[in-house]
């Protein structure tokens, strides 16, 4: 699917690896249009930034010094996360207030 227009994407969670990356950002800057991408991590997703990162500075981007020094991941560990995903809590946007008047109903 092309979306037009878009010209920001948000990871709220990490991608298992950098094809997914490319994937999920390349809703952005097609058809020579510039776009943004900005991805949210935890420490849990410290093993997967790596692939990432390299993705990212080959693209001609600039890199925080410390993720390019995280250690490699080896490959049976990347078939794990692309396999089993880290376990993550649900998020809700929607307003507290609103969830409250939803049960009272």
């Amino acid at each position: 699917i092309d979306f037009k227009g878009v010209n920001m994407v948000i990871n709220y969670d990490l991608p298992t690896s950098a094809v997914e990356y490319i994937h999920r950002i390349g809703r952005t800057g097609r058809a020579g249009h510039t776009g943004k991408a900005v991805t949210f991590f935890t420490e849990d997703d410290k093993p997967l930034l790596r692939s990432i990162a390299s993705v990212i500075q080959r693209a001609g981007c600039p890199v925080p010094d410390y993720i390019k020094h995280f250690p490699k991941l080896q490959s049976k560990q990347k078939k794990k996360f692309v396999k089993k995903p880290l376990a993550r809590e649900a998020i809700c946007t929607t307003p507290q207030c609103f969830l409250k008047k939803a049960k009272r109903k």
